[in-house]
């Protein structure tokens, strides 16, 4: 573990309510050693820092000291600890402004994988809203059988949609409210121990922090933010999901609702999102496959199961030619390193890398990694 992995540990830990101030100082000022180094003259180096915010920068000592114990927890535990600057970092989330510094996950699924879409909604999922969600696993298994579905874990429709996930052979990812020492609730451990070998979990927190209500709120960010597009599928009028709807949408995310009987209670929040142009009106795993521009999926698995065969006089645009032009440098990458090395969203270099395969450019192998056919 680097002196810097530490560092940040450190920071994000004190900067945990205050993430968008706490990534635009660690940007700003270069990285966590930086901060450390100047934590008593910060302003110095970091014209944009508050007062109060240098302030409480100054003492790290038990910031530090909590770091260096959930180093040897995570040791023990396998989890693996993943700051803002690692590659296994969620390119998605990494676009958006209050990013967390560190995540802290334990899991198989590729957090960069290439996609990924989050379902949400009301605790009190009723059997209409437990239908929508049985029915959309089954079906967009066979469009996109390599997405992974992001939830919180919690009562409802979370824990239906990764239950149904397991179920449909789909890999899952809970986002936890609190840190990878226990499970919430408790009664889904079972199902979130099936997860850690079929997704993962995932938590900005480190061991020792409780399920407060605050972190469900912060919690929803990095649901959203990890996710191409968001689906609610049942909701009241008020609640968490519609908070990670409005959140997908402040990170220009595609937002979709099933809409729901209008006398139904947990069904006037995704009535409303729909009437108000909020989201996006779904019915089915196929209206959502083909309003993402993901029905060609199918195209893709056919024609691999086939043999893609080259195209002898290739017909490339400037950012295929572009993506190609990083392959031939160094081959073998996963997609975030290509997103990096590109300078574009995540999203456009999933469909080029996707147009590219079709043409018989390159590949995909186990992990995630494209590789350029010479």
């Amino acid at each position: 573990m680097t002196q810097e992995t530490i560092y940040m540990m450190a920071l994000g830990r004190m900067g945990l309510y205050q993430n968008a101030n706490t990534l635009a100082l660690y940007k700003e000022a270069g990285s966590a050693t930086e901060i450390f180094n100047h934590r008593n003259n910060l302003k110095e180096i970091c014209q944009g820092v508050s007062v109060r915010m240098a302030e409480s920068f100054k003492n790290w000592d038990a910031a530090l000291a909590k770091a260096d114990s959930e180093i040897n927890f995570a040791n023990k535990q396998g989890i693996a600890i993943i700051t803002y600057d690692d590659e296994r970092y969620p390119q998605r989330l990494k676009e958006c402004v209050d990013a967390p510094l560190v995540l802290y996950y334990k899991g198989n699924a590729d957090l960069n994988a290439t996609r990924t879409v989050a379902m949400v909604g009301t605790r009190n999922c009723t059997p209409y809203g437990q239908d929508i969600i049985r029915t959309f696993m089954h079906d967009i298994k066979s469009f996109c059988p390599n997405m992974v579905v992001m939830s919180g874990l919690a009562y409802g429709v979370d824990i239906n949609a990764h239950k149904e996930c397991l179920k449909n052979d789909l890999q899952t990812i809970g986002v936890l409210a609190h840190g990878l020492d226990q499970i919430y609730p408790y009664n889904h451990r079972e199902t979130a121990g099936q997860m850690i070998n079929h997704g993962g979990l995932l938590t900005e927190y480190m061991s020792g922090t409780n399920a407060d209500k605050v972190n469900f709120i912060q919690r929803n960010r990095i649901v959203a933010g990890m996710s191409d597009a968001t689906i609610v599928v049942e909701s009241a009028n008020k609640g968490g999901s519609l908070i990670t709807a409005r959140i997908a949408r402040d990170y220009n995310r595609d937002v979709f609702a099933f809409p729901g009987n209008v006398t139904n209670e947990y069904s006037k929040g995704c009535n409303k999102m729909i009437a108000d142009n909020m989201a996006a009106l779904l019915t089915s795993a196929e209206d959502f496959t083909k309003a993402m521009g993901w029905d060609a999926d199918m195209q893709l698995t056919k024609a691999r199961n086939e043999g893609i065969e080259r195209q002898l006089f290739l017909d490339l645009s400037e950012d295929e030619s572009t993506i190609v032009n990083i392959l031939s440098k160094t081959n073998d990458l996963q997609i975030n390193m290509v997103v990096a090395r590109s300078a574009m969203p995540v999203n456009k270099v999933t469909s080029i890398l996707f147009m590219l395969e079709m043409k018989g450019v390159v590949k995909t192998y186990a992990g995630g990694i494209y590789h350029l056919l010479k």
